[in-house]
């Protein structure tokens, strides 16, 4: 897979650029502030309907325009299609495939198949298990992309039942028949929702841990080695992610259960203590939890090992995903960027952003692109954009 176009409108800095694009290696090499990387989110965003630098829409829309819209030309095995995107702040997105509108941005998910290494990526090892869920739910996505759908309706259920939760009012709540009965559907509706996704999760970590596994071995021989697991606050779950089994309606149950004996605890404190939003990943280094134990190095290691595992579970599932490379080479020592470069030599498509050129492999066979201000040209595309 390789994307051979990409059109910004109004997106970050660009009020417009097209880029063509091709197979193999390219860098774009500009000083910070030009919109370089704006240039690789937009495509990690068409990949994930997520940025990996932001958390909402408003800051990916350029300054005075009400819109942003990202157009892209993806060719898989020979066949292209081309998917535009158009994001509104406080708004649902618009997409189109080939064209044509389609109901929900969330169909145009498995179009580009994508995996983003960025400085960010310290946060899945240093950062609150926010940062690890979502980068469980992108892959997950990534790879199926149904499983869009089930986020979508657990953060549904999720939002009704917390604030459900928050409008109880103690013991009158506790008393009043026809709001527990309201909060027992929203619990079987969280369980039902909430028992797929942790199963998806779940059965994710056990293709992912072996992968990860050997990419930090080879990041860094002389570390402890590394693993991944899922944990939960329930107990089925927990079984499972040990054992390798995945059970969706065992799940189901046990959330049913879990729900039961947190209820008190909940009405008292108006949230919801029970569910996958609550769960995390577990990064380990020999017997430690890499958080607050990994060195700088080991936290790099452990990061761009999660990294390189999704690509290589992705790849294993059929096609290679386009890599892009954001800034990341100036963050990593000597022995990481040459195994970065060694993952990044069968790619089909490598897209690398640097702020100078001497950040980038000098050995490496790649197109280069300079993002700068020329007179007249802003946003034709030339050997030099901007």
């Amino acid at each position: 897979m390789y994307v051979r176009h990409l059109g910004l409108t109004d997106f970050r800095s660009w009020p417009r650029v097209d880029v063509e694009l091709s197979p193999g290696r390219t860098v774009f090499v500009g000083s910070n502030g030009y919109g370089k990387t704006n240039l690789v989110e937009a495509l990690w965003y068409s990949a994930t309907l997520g940025s990996h630098r932001v958390g909402t829409d408003a800051p990916l829309i350029r300054e005075g325009a009400d819109r942003a819209v990202v157009s892209t030309i993806v060719v898989n095995e020979g066949r292209e299609l081309a998917v535009d995107l158009e994001i509104v702040a406080g708004r649902a997105n618009k997409a189109r495939l080939n064209r044509s509108p389609v109901r929900s941005a969330r169909e145009i998910l498995g179009a580009i198949r994508a995996v983003l290494f960025a400085p960010e990526d310290l946060a899945l090892v240093r950062g609150d298990p926010g940062e690890r869920r979502r980068y469980l739910d992108e892959l997950a996505t990534t790879r199926r992309p149904s499983i869009a759908g089930v986020r979508a309706d657990y953060d549904k259920v999720l939002k009704q039942r917390t604030a459900l939760l928050k409008s109880a009012s103690g013991a009158r709540f506790r008393s009043d028949s026809s709001a527990l009965d309201t909060l027992d559907v929203w619990d079987r509706y969280l369980a039902a929702h909430g028992s797929r996704l942790i199963a998806a999760r779940v059965e994710l970590v056990h293709a992912l841990a072996p992968e990860v596994e050997k990419a930090y071995q080879t990041l860094a021989p002389a570390s402890r080695s590394a693993g991944i697991r899922y944990r939960s606050g329930v107990e089925a779950v927990e079984a499972d992610a040990a054992a390798g089994g995945v059970d969706s309606e065992r799940y189901e149950a046990a959330l049913l259960d879990e729900l039961a004996r947190k209820r008190t605890a909940e009405l008292e404190r108006g949230v919801c203590l029970v569910g996958p939003h609550r769960d995390d990943l577990e990064l380990r280094l020999g017997d430690q939890p890499a958080k607050g134990f990994a060195s700088h190095g080991e936290s790099w290691s452990m990061a761009l090992a999660l990294r390189l595992g999704a690509y290589e579970l992705l790849r294993s599932d059929g096609g290679d995903p386009v890599l892009l490379l954001d800034d990341v080479f100036a963050e990593l020592d000597v022995s990481r960027r040459r195994a970065l470069v060694t993952a990044a030599e069968s790619a089909e498509q490598v897209l690398v952003t640097a702020a100078v050129a001497d950040d980038v492999p000098g050995d490496w066979d790649a197109r280069r692109i300079e993002i700068g201000m020329r007179d007249g040209d802003s946003g034709r595309y030339s050997e030099v954009i901007g």
